[in-house]
């Protein structure tokens, strides 16, 4: 069933309609989308953003931590007036303020083994924007298990990485194609370690919602089963497939 546009959602998102491949029809389907946003910090702020402006019109984010100091310089969605408080009711706050009709549903948790099925099985596409290799295999296996769309990214000094997996086709490898879980240290998602440029969060996390709209519309051809890879100090992007391994 096809929403009715009012003339300030037609003036809203009419940039987006006028594109041969949204359309009206197109609107209407980003409208319906299911979106979980898991990790509110430098890849899920621009996520949240870009998707609620895109007309997404349900949300879900995750995220135990409280906005600390530290993290304004990336994480775009807050500022001097979040110190201390929940990232994700900070979160929902300002994405109210960009699109009052959103539906933003807080999971102020961290997910683990015990609650990722309860929340994960609500939504139609998942993004990825976890800072530890537990959470990502965590993420990685349900969408996996239950044929979920989900869109990875990680991020480190001036580099970032994003991972496409369209889990409806069998063929389609997963993230345990690319990182051996014995062999990896979450200090190479950590910038408390590492560092990271603000920008780069930024750039990344653009083209982790952009590869979201793309599936939603159908539209274009994705990353799925490759990883992007982008050099953001020597401008080196390249593509590189992923080889789906036999046990995996």
């Amino acid at each position: 069933m096809s929403l009715k546009f009012n003339k300030h959602q037609i003036e809203r998102f009419s940039r987006q309609i006028i594109l041969k491949d949204v359309g009206t029809l197109g609107q209407n389907k980003i409208i319906k989308s299911r979106v979980l946003i898991i990790g509110m910090g430098g890849l899920g702020c621009p996520v949240a953003e870009f998707l609620t402006r895109a007309g997404v019109g349900f949300i879900g984010i995750i995220d135990s931590d409280k906005v600390d100091l530290s993290n304004i310089h990336r994480q775009s969605l807050y500022d001097i007036s979040d110190l201390k408080k929940s990232k994700v009711i900070a979160a929902r706050k300002k994405l109210k303020k960009i699109n009052s009709k959103i539906k933003v549903s807080c999971h102020k948790i961290r997910l683990n083994k015990n609650n990722y099925k309860k929340i994960l099985k609500n939504y139609d596409y998942v993004v990825d924007g976890s800072d530890n290799f537990k959470t990502k295999f965590l993420i990685n296996d349900f969408c996996k298990i239950s044929k979920k769309f989900l869109v990875s990214g990680a991020i480190s000094k001036f580099d970032g990485h994003v991972f496409t997996f369209d889990f409806k086709n069998k063929n389609t490898p997963c993230i345990r194609s690319f990182f051996q879980e014995k062999k990896i240290s979450d200090d190479i998602l950590n910038c408390e370690y590492e560092g990271v440029l603000g920008t780069v969060a930024g750039i990344i996390g653009t083209i982790q919602a952009n590869e979201i709209l793309k599936k939603i519309l159908n539209i274009g051809k994705n990353l799925n089963g490759y990883i992007l890879i982008l050099d953001l100090l020597n401008l080196n992007f390249r593509k590189v497939k992923l080889n789906k391994l036999k046990n995996v």
